[in-house]
């Protein structure tokens, strides 16, 4: 059927003279036929990246908007232009003879998108940032070439292709597990490793993905059972929720700041003070959204910290922040002119091999207990940096 529906269109198409007798069947593409009324049929198909109508009907009588009108009862969004006839000393302006029937062909208007808009109504299951970054990596081509820019203009008639990376395979690796029980898992999170994947885009193994194999809490995410998170680089105790409840429980906790966390940190220099508190607010910095600096109208942001032990050059402090700010503890160590070494971001990396900022202890009540206590042993290399 699709085969003799193709060499009909074809025909057709020769008949209005923009296909010609070397034009192959299978050039007509896309091909979709609208239910058949009782004056009229309605196909659309694709031929030469312009997407066409065809209209049999019985009763327009070449009349342009009666054969619109007829068109739009299927499509009712179309916009586009009738072929002329072709044939000298016809008297139809529109339709052609075809079959015992007039035929009107369409034209559609061709339309420019965005590529990243394009794709995301082609890919409905893809976030638009996620689509952007896909173009970035190079997984996305346009009729065979690789995609220039998010922004490059497209229509629906062009060959788009899109092919995600294939994610590694990381069910054999692992995390070292501090407690577990039903209800929770704690970790020591290495240097490096991410808490969870910011979209479908990641082919990395993350905290989120070890615990996928312990919890059944939003497994339909990129996120299970996490319920606070650490820096990238920042190394240390990270819990997670092996169910609902558990992980409603949890997260209170955090956002009412009844838990209780202990960094350890290696930063440059020697703070004025042995101990204090800081209480300075944080808000985005607006000319490096990535980041975030001290700012009287931020939200509150409150730290305190003890140096535990100083060579003169690099000190090693415990710090206790009060509230979760995004960075806080190494923007408002850098305020006090002790940046975290190896901070790549506020401070100087080569200062040290890695961010030394390190999840020490965290404190919270959790299922069938009192308050718990996670510690994860100071990395020596902190120690030897002092």
């Amino acid at each position: 059927m699709a085969k003799s529906l193709q060499a009909e269109l074809l025909a057709i198409l020769r008949k209005y003279e923009l296909a010609g007798e070397l034009t192959k069947r299978k050039e007509i593409t896309n091909i979709k036929e609208f239910p058949e009324r009782q004056l009229s049929r309605l196909i659309k198909f694709t031929y030469a990246k312009q997407t066409y109508y065809v209209l049999y009907d019985t009763s327009a009588g070449d009349d342009v908007q009666v054969v619109m009108d007829h068109i739009r009862l299927d499509v009712p969004d179309v916009e586009g232009n009738l072929i002329r006839n072709p044939l000298e000393g016809s008297i139809k302006a529109y339709g052609m003879p075809h079959m015992s029937k007039d035929v009107y062909l369409l034209t559609k208007k061709v339309i420019k998108i965005r590529l990243d808009q394009e794709l995301v109504r082609r890919y409905p299951e893809f976030s638009r940032s996620t689509i952007q970054k896909y173009i970035k990596n190079g997984d996305v081509h346009v009729n065979g070439e690789p995609a220039k820019s998010s922004k490059q203009d497209v229509t629906e008639n062009d060959d788009i292709a899109l092919v995600p990376p294939v994610r590694e395979d990381t069910s054999d690796k692992e995390l070292p597990i501090l407690y577990l029980d039903d209800n929770v898992i704690v970790v020591n999170k290495p240097a490096g490793v991410l808490t969870h994947s910011k979209g479908a885009l990641n082919d990395e193994f993350t905290v989120a993905d070890f615990f996928r194999r312990y919890t059944t809490n939003a497994l339909d995410s990129s996120r299970p059972g996490i319920v606070h998170r650490l820096d990238r680089d920042t190394s240390g105790v990270i819990i997670g929720a092996r169910n609902d409840e558990t992980a409603l429980l949890l997260k209170k906790q955090f956002s009412e700041r009844t838990t209780k966390k202990q960094y350890a940190a290696v930063v440059i220099g020697v703070p004025k003070l042995e101990e204090a508190l800081i209480d300075l607010p944080i808000s985005r910095n607006p000319s490096v959204p990535s980041t975030f600096r001290v700012d009287s109208k931020g939200k509150e942001a409150i730290t305190s910290y003890k140096m535990i032990k100083t060579n003169g050059t690099k000190s090693l402090l415990e710090l206790h922040p009060r509230t979760g700010r995004t960075h806080q503890l190494r923007v408002h160590m850098q305020y006090i002119n002790t940046p975290i070494a190896g901070d790549r971001v506020y401070g100087t990396q080569k200062s040290a091999d890695r961010l030394c900022l390190h999840a020490y202890k965290l404190e919270i009540t959790i299922p069938t207990s009192d308050r718990k206590v996670f510690t994860a042993p100071v990395p020596e290399y902190f120690k030897e940096l002092v």
